[in-house]
Parts: C-alpha cells; sequence; structure tokens
C-alpha cells in the first residue's frame, strides 16, 4: 500500500504503524538496533525532540502527556493524537516553520519531511526490537533514500546519523535506507 502524498493524511498512516508496533510491545528494556537504546528509548526520542523542535521553530507548545518512564503506550499515543491534530487543523496550512538550519518551510511540509520521516524509520528500530512486523512501504524508503542521498554529507555531520552499512547491490529499498542511516539491516536482538 502506498503512503499518501499530503503531510496530515502520510503522518495518520504512518503514525498508525508505529503505534500498532508500541501498543504491540511487551518488554520495553529490551535493546534496540540503535547504539545504547532501548524500545522504551525508542519512543522517548520522537517524544522528547520535536515538541522543543515545533516550538523553537513555530512558536507551538504540543499537547503533554505522563512519562515515557511511567506509560511509553500513552506517552506515544499523547503524542501522536497532538500532532495529528495540529496537522488535520485548517489553520497549519497557514504556519511557518522557521530554523536556522533549514530556513523557513510550511509548516506540514516541515513536520512530514523531519518528523514524519522519522517516526517511519524508527518504526523498524522498534519492530525490530520487539519482535514484530518489520516491513516499511518500499515506496516511502525509495523515495526518501533518493532525497536522503544526495545530502550524504550533510546528514552525517549533523550527527543524527551513524556511518552507513554496506549492503548488497541488489538490496531492496528498505534494506538500502536502513544502511544508509546507519543500521545494520540484519541486526536481531541479542539473546
Amino acid at each position: 500500500m502506498a503512503l499518501s502524498d499530503h503531510p496530515a493524511e502520510r503522518h495518520r498512516e504512518i503514525g498508525l504503524l508505529f503505534t500498532d508496533r508500541v501498543k504491540g510491545t511487551s518488554s520495553w528494556d529490551v535493546p534496540s538496533p540503535v547504539d545504547d537504546w532501548t524500545a522504551r528509548d525508542v519512543v522517548r526520542h520522537l517524544t522528547e525532540w520535536f515538541p522543543a523542535f515545533l516550538a523553537s521553530g513555530a512558536d507551538i507548545e504540543l499537547a503533554g502527556g505522563p512519562s515515557v518512564d511511567d506509560d511509553p503506550v500513552a506517552a506515544w499515543q499523547v503524542h501522536c493524537d497532538a500532532v495529528q491534530a495540529l496537522l488535520d487543523d485548517p489553520a497549519t496550512a497557514d504556519r511557518v516553520l522557521t530554523n536556522p538550519h533549514i530556513g523557513s518551510l510550511p509548516l506540514d511540509r516541515a513536520i512530514d519531511q523531519f518528523y514524519t520521516s522519522d517516526v517511519f524509520m524508527h518504526t523498524w528500530d522498534l519492530a525490530r526490537a520487539t519482535g514484530q512486523d518489520d516491513r516499511l512501504d518500499a515506496e516511502f524508503c525509495g523515495m526518501l533514500l533518493s532525497g536522503m542521498e544526495p545530502i550524504d554529507d550533510i546528514l552525517r555531520s549533523s550527527g543524527q546519523y551513524g556511518p552507513k552499512i554496506a549492503v548488497p547491490d541488489d538490496a531492496d529499498a528498505q534494506t538500502r535506507l536502513l544502511g544508509f542511516i546507519g543500521r545494520d539491516p540484519f541486526w536481531t536482538p541479542p539473546n
């Protein structure tokens, strides 16, 4: 199933997939494919960096929920619902996010480009850590990869991506994307 091209709908689709993985997690302290992160830390990352990004770039305060330490499922759900409400608000079409690194962008596009794509990629991390279905939309994997490859040096210098992991030349789009962002696509949880 191809994901929508519209930021609000794409967030809804990707958010639902991540929510399914959150709800399917039975142990929050298992290691994840991200070095030194547990499954809980994957959720923590998504619920903590984005509110500050919105506050500083668009003067928007998202509704806060419980701590990820206390209730990762509820923390994620409150956060995801708040982002979706923002994207569904007709006034969002007139809002702009300004950041010294990216300039000014329409708010919905900034959310889609920087946050929703992050949720998409971290869906694999959570699913792989917790033994759930880790398949991602192949078309969107390819789209993200084609957008990221030309800015490889910028991405690496941001500190947000690890060194590329070599993958087979004939690897599918998901495997190539994971290797590009510094994930070992063949990672499995330790026994």
